[in-house]
């Protein structure tokens, strides 16, 4: 298959903007992503969005930051692969997730690593992503 086939065959993936936004040098363009990377983006946008943070659509994002601070036990894990769930299915149409997972855990760092397992919704095609959530914010202060 040659590489037009493949883009008239990916194109319900989608173009978009990139995020953050950024525009090329040479021509002073904005940069923009598509197909998987697009997809990608669009899950890194939603999982960092805050309830109410969007004026016209303050339902849309996850709220993963309700979680920030908390105490690293298998509740909390469960919390946060129902959040995660619960807003794809509800903001990304594109994909059909299959597994959400916590891959692992940093206790000492508050890092929680998400493994989201997906199918894009036309063509049954299974991809990851893996999200790095922070539990802690300020990780760049130095001990005295």
């Amino acid at each position: 298959m040659d590489n037009s086939e493949n883009k008239i065959e990916n194109a319900f993936l989608g173009t978009g903007w990139s995020f953050p936004v950024t525009f090329s040098a040479g021509n002073h363009r904005l940069n923009t992503t598509s197909n998987e990377a697009n997809i990608n983006e669009s899950i890194n946008i939603i999982l960092n969005t805050r309830k109410g943070e969007r004026t016209l659509e303050p339902n849309f994002g996850s709220g993963l930051q309700q979680f920030m601070f908390r105490k690293i036990d298998n509740t909390l894990k469960g919390e946060i692969i129902e959040t995660i769930q619960f807003s794809l299915l509800h903001y990304e149409p594109r994909i059909v997730v299959q597994e959400v997972r916590v891959a692992s855990t940093d206790v000492l760092n508050g890092l929680i690593e998400v493994l989201i397992i997906y199918d894009y919704s036309q063509t049954n095609t299974r991809h990851n992503y893996v999200f790095p959530f922070h539990l802690n914010e300020g990780t760049n202060l130095t001990k005295k």
